[in-house]
């Protein structure tokens, strides 16, 4: 009878242990179908960071200015149509609308990968359609919503596609920087996957140039992750950037209705990309610009 009662609470503890990697692995599952994150099983952080370290950027010649047109009539309309005014005090400072605004965004959309991304993304038709349509953006729809709500708001900001070395890794992302008067610099902010920014050991705000060197350097950085105060890392994503710091591309000038391809009356330009000395750059276009001086891509708007 003892032998049947101890049989009977291993086969329970076995049938529990089961049960709770069965909710890991679903866990798991979920985790990462919902941000779809791509990095490769075999390669670790420190992979990714000896690659950066491998792949300095140089000064070169090459001329070129960011530019940010402004539209004061649409920057209204935006203003007005999402109470932006609201999300944040007349006193706040550059980098606390920002934060302010990225976590609207953040919050409100969830992060997902259609099939198709909306055919108007504007900033009022992509709140639009996340209302009519149940599922969430991908990050490049999050960063251009966030960026032409942050222009709407009267700051300067961009989105940069930040993407890998290997050229058979499809999965790059895309993130935005303000840029911060107070600070005379460049900081970024990702309103996908439920926020992130990073700060030095000060809090003071890191743009993608200095978080590449502080993977480079060893150096810590602070995670703010759903941009919530502290400390926390979230390994994986911390990971997945220092994967995707690689080199990074943006448009040169920056408008309302940027990839909008409805309005004619406005063209996209060409892209600025910024790649490690001796890097050939995959899936650009012929007349993109190509540069490898950093001090040029992070220097003051125009």
């Amino acid at each position: 009878m003892k032998f049947l009662k101890y049989l009977f609470r291993v086969v329970v503890g076995i049938l529990a242990l089961i049960g709770l990697l069965v909710v890991g692995l679903f866990c798991y599952l979920e985790i990462t179908q919902k941000y779809s994150i791509n990095i490769k099983q075999n390669r670790l952080e420190a992979d990714y960071v000896e690659l950066l370290k491998q792949s300095p950027f140089k000064a070169d010649s090459v001329q070129y200015h960011f530019t940010n047109v402004r539209d004061s009539a649409r920057a209204r309309e935006i203003m007005d149509y999402f109470k932006l005014d609201t999300l944040y005090s007349p006193e706040a400072t550059t980098w606390e609308k920002a934060l302010a605004i990225s976590k609207f965004v953040a919050t409100n959309i969830p992060h997902d990968n259609p099939d198709k991304n909306p055919d108007h993304p504007n900033a009022i038709d992509l709140w639009k359609y996340s209302r009519d349509v149940p599922a969430g953006f991908n990050c490049r729809m999050h960063a251009i919503l966030n960026y032409e709500l942050m222009q709407a708001a009267g700051l300067t900001a961009r989105y940069v596609t930040c993407l890998p070395e290997d050229s058979e890794d499809q999965d790059c992302h895309v993130v935005n920087e303000v840029w911060l008067p107070e600070l005379g610099k460049w900081a970024f902010i990702d309103a996908d996957m439920d926020g992130n920014y990073f700060t030095d050991q000060n809090g003071t705000p890191l743009n993608l140039l200095e978080i590449r060197e502080k993977y480079v350097a060893g150096e810590q950085m602070l995670m703010h992750p759903e941009f919530k105060e502290g400390i926390t890392r979230h390994d994986y994503y911390y990971a997945y950037m220092a994967k995707n710091t690689y080199w990074f591309s943006s448009w040169e000038i920056l408008h309302f209705f940027q990839e909008d391809r409805k309005n004619d009356e406005f063209k996209a330009g060409r892209y600025l990309v910024i790649v490690p000395e001796g890097f050939r750059a995959f899936g650009i276009d012929s007349d993109d610009l190509i540069t490898t001086d950093a001090s040029r891509f992070w220097a003051p708007p125009q």
